[in-house]
């Protein structure tokens, strides 16, 4: 799927990942999409929830350093943002589908990161891999823009590459619930996003 034409190029690393995970049925068919949510527990979380999508795996994106760490990408200078790659069934989900959760999943206006996590690597952001994903995306922000009625900080970033964080951060919601819970409650995550989307 990546070696499409301006899709993002799966690394050594990130297909093995995935042969692991067996997050995809052999013989499915799969489409894939990246987002910056800030933490990326959270946006596994968010999206491992829906019907149609396969696996979320946390990652780094948008930045110049090769096979980053997370104590490079934390500590800032690497340009990569914490990042999720969603991979799903086209049969049941479409990249606006995905979209709309994102935007729902995320604070709009905060340009200084997500929540309690500050820095660039916490920034959010969308990473079309395709002209047609930039053209959603585009138009997406632009919706949600108008309708919240103030500038969006959320920026949509051309990169070529996804790096797949190391494995004890992979389905960490699962893995820790308890810490988890307690992280996503304390971060205050749910409840600054229904303040700016409602239903809370």
């Amino acid at each position: 799927r990546l070696a499409a034409a301006g899709a993002l190029a799966l690394t050594a690393t990130a297909t093995a990942a995935l042969a692991a995970s067996g997050g995809v049925p052999e013989g499915a068919p799969e489409e894939r999409a990246y987002f910056a949510m800030g933490c990326f527990w959270c946006a596994e979380a968010d999206f491992e929830k829906l019907p149609g999508v396969y696996e979320a795996v946390s990652g780094y994106a948008g930045g110049t350093v090769p096979e980053p760490t997370y104590e490079q990408v934390t500590a800032g200078g690497t340009g990569h943002y914490e990042s999720v790659r969603v991979s799903y069934d086209p049969r049941k989900l479409t990249y606006q589908d995905l979209l709309d959760v994102f935007w729902h999943n995320i604070d709009p206006f905060d340009a200084e990161g997500q929540f309690c996590d500050k820095g660039d690597s916490y920034r959010s952001a969308i990473f079309p891999t395709t002209a047609e994903e930039r053209r959603l995306a585009t138009e997406s922000k632009r919706v949600v823009t108008e309708a919240l009625g103030r500038p969006v900080a959320t920026e949509i970033v051309s990169t070529r590459h996804f790096y797949p964080a190391e494995p004890y951060h992979q389905d960490y919601y699962r893995k820790n619930p308890l810490r988890y819970k307690f992280y996503r409650t304390t971060c205050g995550r749910d409840g600054r996003l229904a303040e700016v989307w409602g239903g809370g």
